[in-house]
């Protein structure tokens, strides 16, 4: 097909004709700058060939003798060989450039059909209304919903997701679709949800096991704030206070079994961590019991502190004494510990120096 009636063709399917414009553009000429541009390329192949022939002649003259230069043979072979070579090649080229002519013109017809389809498509979709544009978009559309619903699912963002679910649902019409979305949200943030709160208890059972009450109670109601939707968060500080209670109750059975078979060490160590968790009106159901261990355990350390002097081990002497000022310290027994204290200290570090 040649330019004219490519041109021509074009305007038709366009509704342009004599170079009118389309949708406010110009209507695109291009034609004559490629036929310029071959041609161009044509006469550049004719001057080259050309002086090649014309240069080929006058070495084959000069190499006949001719002008007043010497015969040489060389110079007319060189001759003969490029007017052979003009002869067999320029024919090829002048083919080869018509070829590559018809070939850039096809090529231009068909992306200059393909860009009127398209503006021509432009023009009909901009003359939609909204409804319509949203119609022949709605696969499109829809498409980039569901990608946005994924990534808020992977994202965990289950509020943002619902949201696009139903729209998903009440603009487009895909119910079907919607509710296997919202299947798998609700799904995936019962799991999620889950797995936290299994977190959390456990490490609120680790507390508990350190018997760190309070910090314990704090971090039930904050797990509570924060899972309100979980049924096994609502009884957490009740499980603190059970926990509490049991081991307050153990504490208690601990002392008195050990009071009751005069491990007075012992009754005096649970004695001291029991005293955190009773009331006045618990500790008087305690107090003869305690009072008979508080009195044996500083008749030992009375004992063991004498045993001590008496075998001049002033280190351990100067161990129970501090423990006797410390845990008694408003006795009699304290005030005689603390004047003899200070000499005990000097033999300990004199024996120490020595040893």
């Amino acid at each position: 097909m040649d330019a004219e009636s490519t041109q021509t063709r074009l305007n038709g399917q366009t509704g342009v004709a004599g170079g009118a414009a389309v949708g406010g553009w110009p209507a695109a000429t291009p034609y004559p700058l490629r036929r310029s541009g071959t041609n161009l390329g044509r006469v550049a192949a004719l001057l080259c060939y050309g002086f090649v022939l014309a240069m080929s002649v006058a070495f084959i003259l000069v190499g006949a003798g001719e002008f007043g230069y010497a015969a040489d043979l060389r110079l007319r072979i060189t001759g003969y060989i490029g007017v052979f070579l003009v002869l067999t090649l320029a024919p090829v080229a002048m083919g080869v450039l018509s070829s590559s002519r018809r070939q850039v013109e096809a090529r231009l017809a068909v992306k200059l059909d393909r860009l009127a389809e398209e503006m021509r498509a432009l023009m009909e979709h901009s003359s939609l209304s909204d409804d319509a544009r949203r119609v022949i978009n709605r696969r499109a559309e829809r498409d980039l919903l569901c990608g946005a619903i994924e990534e808020d699912i992977a994202a965990e963002d289950w509020d943002a997701a619902l949201v696009l679910v139903s729209e998903l649902a009440d603009r487009f019409g895909y119910r079907a679709e919607a509710e296997e979305f919202r299947s798998r949200i609700e799904s995936a943030r019962a799991e999620i949800l889950d797995r936290k709160v299994t977190e959390a208890i456990a490490r609120l059972d680790g507390l508990i096991v350190q018997r760190r009450w309070d910090v314990a109670q704090r971090e039930a109601a904050r797990i509570m704030r924060l899972y309100p939707d979980s049924h096994r968060v609502e009884s957490l500080r009740n499980r603190v206070e059970q926990a509490r209670v049991v081991y307050k109750a153990d504490l208690e059975r601990r002392f008195l079994e050990a009071a009751t078979q005069d491990h007075t060490e012992e009754a005096m160590g649970l004695l001291k961590e029991l005293d955190a968790y009773l009331t006045p009106d618990e500790g008087a159901r305690y107090l003869e019991v305690a009072r008979g261990v508080i009195g044996k355990a500083r008749e030992n350390l009375g004992v063991q502190f004498k045993v001590a002097v008496r075998d001049k081990q002033w280190s351990t002497a100067a161990a129970v004494g501090r423990r006797i000022i410390n845990e008694f310290p408003n006795t009699r027994m304290a005030n005689e510990v603390r004047g003899m204290l200070d000499g005990i200290l000097s033999r300990a570090n004199a024996t120490s120096s020595v040893g």
